[in-house]
């Protein structure tokens, strides 16, 4: 193996080394790498960033703009207020709610389906009576299944189809991988009908009843002078709240854990409310009470403008594995954290002592603005402003999925290329004022598409040093291994990497390798291109591997095993079928 060849592979070692096991974002590491394979001489600058001009990433870039009109116009919601019904069992729910997720992430990316989703499921489970665990984390893997079914259904597909115009010319059609993703979608979708029921824990979800919500604790205080004091728990009318309950007292250190409805209340008296994230509202409308945490003071909004926001802790968060004292929250992002809730339950003892952690949900009081300013940052998946936020404007949602369909339409009848028919799509959304220039600029999400652009540097720095080629002769074990083998192997490895490092990233490394596969079996490549681009999207596995994933996380009140019991028969079926009906297809 050649030098350049060795130095290659050590960088990808790195890179997928690094994505893995730091917290380093993975937009450094891949744009670091980019510029180790520049000042090493391994690739010219042309090559290493001929990623930047690929139509795969352009087509994303802008198809991020379609997404941001049909989010700011409330269309999946519209969409959604009218399939969803009325049915009378969790399996009915889940074919009432499966199937239109998954059409809709066919044509729009499936993390703002999910975003768009999460709310509408939990207020509809709720009126059902059905717990939303049931539901969230099928909702989650069913717009994974359908962004396979189509070429712009998933950024993965963009990609790989790039690569495959720039290294052979070749292009796929619109509707070209519904061959495999259809059957598989519809595969998925009844494997989770049968038996998500089984497998998924009754958690239920935030806004079921007391019981199964995800708990809170919120402390107030007494204050000295109000009008509270003197007056029992039951005249005060903390004895019947809606959303919580009074669970213990503390005074002056004295911790009184059986409060009777008929205890007067002191002055400076500390009260602990459990419950629903509502609960911190509705005490805040009740004179007398201030919150107990004295950070709260320190905020630098008008009490007027404040608001309670729940937002998810994403794996970029800056204060990881730090206390919540440690991490400088309300320095860093002027706002103040109420209560922690982890796995769906209220975590006990003190507030600045808590650790924090990946997919933990945090009660916030914050500014009007904090939503806007930080549902795009990568530190927090947002899960909800609690207070009354602008309303989508409803009536241009069915202009905007006539946009959105006259795009599928021109791209799927060839009349244009589907980066120009994104392209007039996004023009159409921003002229009909279906979303705003300055918030289009704002979904457009830039840290992703560095990442995808700068990993095609590596795969053009294995493929021009022979790498990539080696790497194949290994897998290929004897010469007499059959092509359905290799094809699985190729699946295998692929789906292995997007477990542990983004999908793109992981489809960008594994192409390179599937064309030498191909080359030296000399068989077609397009088997083994189509297996990468579903083999990328099929993470089901862990929170981590995909970020509708960790979005439901925290709503669902799910565990780590959770996705293990559902997401790995879910891997294997996927697998099969995918192998199974590829060469049928895209013959060898």
């Amino acid at each position: 193996m050649e030098p350049n060849a060795v130095l290659t592979l050590l960088v990808v070692f790195c890179v997928l080394l690094s994505l893995a096991i730091t917290r380093i974002p993975a937009d450094l590491i891949l744009m670091a790498a980019l510029s180790f394979l520049v000042i090493s001489g391994i690739l010219a600058p042309p090559e290493a960033l001929a990623g930047f001009a690929n139509p795969g990433v352009i087509t994303i870039a802008t198809l991020y703009v379609v997404a941001a009109g049909l989010k700011e116009t409330g269309a999946v919601q519209w969409v959604a207020s009218r399939l969803l019904g009325q049915p009378q069992s969790v399996r009915g729910a889940q074919i009432r709610m499966l199937l239109p997720t998954g059409v809709l992430s066919a044509f729009m990316n499936n993390t703002t389906v999910v975003a768009m989703f999460i709310p509408a499921i939990q207020d509809w489970s709720q009126r059902l009576q059905i717990p939303a665990s049931k539901l969230l984390l099928p909702l989650s893997y069913a717009t994974i299944l359908g962004g396979t079914c189509t070429l712009i259904g998933t950024s993965t597909n963009l990609v790989v189809d790039g690569l495959l115009q720039s290294k052979t010319g070749t292009h796929l059609g619109l509707f070209e991988l519904a061959w495999v993703g259809v059957p598989l979608m519809l595969v998925g979708v009844g494997f989770m009908v049968l038996f998500a029921d089984k497998l998924l824990p009754n958690r239920g979800g935030v806004k079921e009843q007391l019981e199964l919500v995800r708990e809170y604790g919120v402390e107030v205080e007494v204050e000295a002078a109000g009008p509270l004091v003197g007056k029992t728990i039951s005249q005060a009318g903390l004895r019947h709240l809606t959303y919580g309950y009074l669970a213990e007292i503390d005074r002056q250190g004295r911790l009184i854990t059986a409060v009777e409805p008929d205890r007067t209340l002191q002055p400076g008296d500390k009260l602990n409310f459990i419950g629903a994230p509502e609960c911190a509202s509705e005490l805040r409308r009740i004179q007398g009470l201030k919150p107990a945490n004295g950070s709260f003071h320190k905020l630098e909004v008008e009490n007027h403008q404040r608001c309670l926001v729940e937002v998810v802790i994403a794996s970029e968060f800056p204060a990881l594995n730090k206390t919540v004292r440690e991490s400088r929250f309300r320095t860093r992002f002027n706002a103040v954290i109420l209560s922690v809730s982890r796995e769906g339950n209220r975590i006990s003892g003190k507030l600045g002592d808590i650790t924090l952690r990946v997919g933990d949900t945090l009660l916030l009081e914050a500014s009007h603005q904090f939503v806007e300013q930080y549902r795009f940052r990568r530190d927090f998946l947002l899960v909800s402003a609690l207070n009354d936020s602008t309303p989508p404007d409803f009536r241009k949602a069915p202009l905007a999925l006539g946009i959105l369909l006259l795009m599928v339409l021109v791209s799927a009848l060839g009349l244009l290329p589907i980066m120009e028919a994104a392209f007039l799509s996004a023009g159409a959304m921003l002229v009909t004022r279906c979303v705003t220039a300055s918030k289009a600029r704002r979904y457009i999400d830039l840290p992703v598409l560095v990442v995808i652009a700068a990993s095609f540097s590596l795969g053009s720095a294995m493929t021009l040093t022979g790498a990539a080629t080696s790497i194949a002769e290994l897998l290929i074990i004897s010469d007499q291994i059959s092509p359905w083998m290799a094809l699985a192997l190729i699946y295998l490895l692929t789906a292995v990497f997007t477990e542990v490092i983004t999908n793109n990233a992981a489809a960008v490394l594994m192409f390179p390798i599937a064309m030498a596969v191909a080359e030296s079996l000399g068989v077609s490549y397009l088997p083994f291109v189509i297996a990468i681009m579903f083999a990328a999207s099929a993470s089901f596995i862990t929170p981590l591997g995909y970020q509708t994933n960790m979005m439901v996380y925290g709503p669902g009140r799910y565990k780590f095993l959770d996705y293990i019991r559902l997401g790995v028969p879910l891997s294997l079926i996927s697998g099969l079928v995918t192998v199974l009906i590829i060469p049928f297809v895209w013959l060898f």
